[in-house]
């Protein structure tokens, strides 16, 4: 199943069993959540094209004791309501969800004002944040029932992308997929799909993070031997070098990248072209792996 349809399914199965949830939409999502606008009308409500002021009433609601959930393309929900994230929720210590679709350029035809590969790095800079972005369907079921009623702000990224199978996640937890020697490759939510098939033949460790804030050192620390990385991200590429740099201090390390360069996407085609010209394909990690190994 898809993760915006299994959004749809777990949400609606919370409105249902959790009274104190509320989920607010940007104008998106609406036809997939009519059921539930018939079912809860008091808890589900189209706010519409006002970002801003929706993050500003989801704070509200979760002081006077609901949930909320806020739900919009990621540009409009990270980089348009960022303030009121900071301030309304993390500041003031509310727990609230944030769901996303539009995973940096998966609505790639629609030009840089749909794009949003900074929300990650963004967000990792905001004390109290959480950060989980799913592989597939299932486990976003799992991350969001783990962390919803948290009390803490939870930033969840849904993709239109989806790894080949999905795995047991843990909400904070790293999942060791592959045990090897030459070196150690993290990959994050949709990248393990690529990572897997370019390090199929290869003697490499694959640690699997779908959360990253809080990031999982101890699983780092535990299988990092050769000291040597490479950081796979579906977003601004080195978001997470600094919570790596800190995990294996004082170790030495030695970190290479693979993820979305910090530039404009002025050219206009799919995402998977986009891919190609980025490097981001299995050959474009192989490439990187095999540099980083022969070191």
């Amino acid at each position: 199943m898809s993760m915006r349809k299994q959004f749809v399914t777990t949400i609606e199965s919370l409105l249902a069993s959790d009274e104190k949830m509320v989920l607010l939409l940007g104008d998106i999502g609406v036809h997939g959540f009519k059921n539930a606008f018939s079912s809860f009308p008091d808890r589900v409500y189209n706010i519409g094209i006002l970002e801003q002021a929706t993050v500003g009433a989801a704070s509200g609601l979760a002081m006077s004791g609901f949930i909320p959930v806020v739900h919009t393309i990621a540009p409009f929900i990270i980089e348009r309501a960022l303030e009121q994230i900071k301030l309304d929720f993390c500041y003031q210590k509310q727990g609230g969800n944030f769901i996303s679709v539009g995973a940096s350029y998966d609505y790639a035809a629609l030009g840089s004002t749909h794009h949003c590969p900074a929300d990650v790095g963004t967000l990792l800079n905001i004390p109290r944040m959480e950060v989980v972005l799913p592989g597939a369907g299932d486990e976003f079921d799992k991350l969001f029932r783990q962390a919803y009623n948290n009390g803490n702000p939870t930033y969840f990224r849904l993709s239109e992308r989806l790894n080949n199978e999905s795995y047991d996640v843990e909400f904070g937890k790293a999942n060791v997929v592959k045990k090897g020697g030459r070196a150690t490759v993290i990959a994050v939510g949709t990248a393990l799909k690529n990572v897997l098939e370019a390090c199929a033949d290869l003697d490499v460790t694959i640690l699997y993070y779908t959360t990253v804030a809080p990031f999982d050192a101890e699983t780092l620390r535990k299988n990092c031997a050769s000291g040597k990385i490479l950081l796979c991200e579906p977003y601004y590429s080195g978001a997470l070098a600094a919570d790596i740099y800190a995990a294996l201090n004082p170790k030495p390390v030695i970190i290479e990248t693979s993820g979305v360069p910090r530039k404009f996407l002025e050219a206009y085609g799919k995402r998977e072209e986009h891919d190609k010209v980025l490097g981001l394909t299995k050959e474009g990690i192989t490439d990187k792996i095999n540099k980083l190994i022969n070191i």
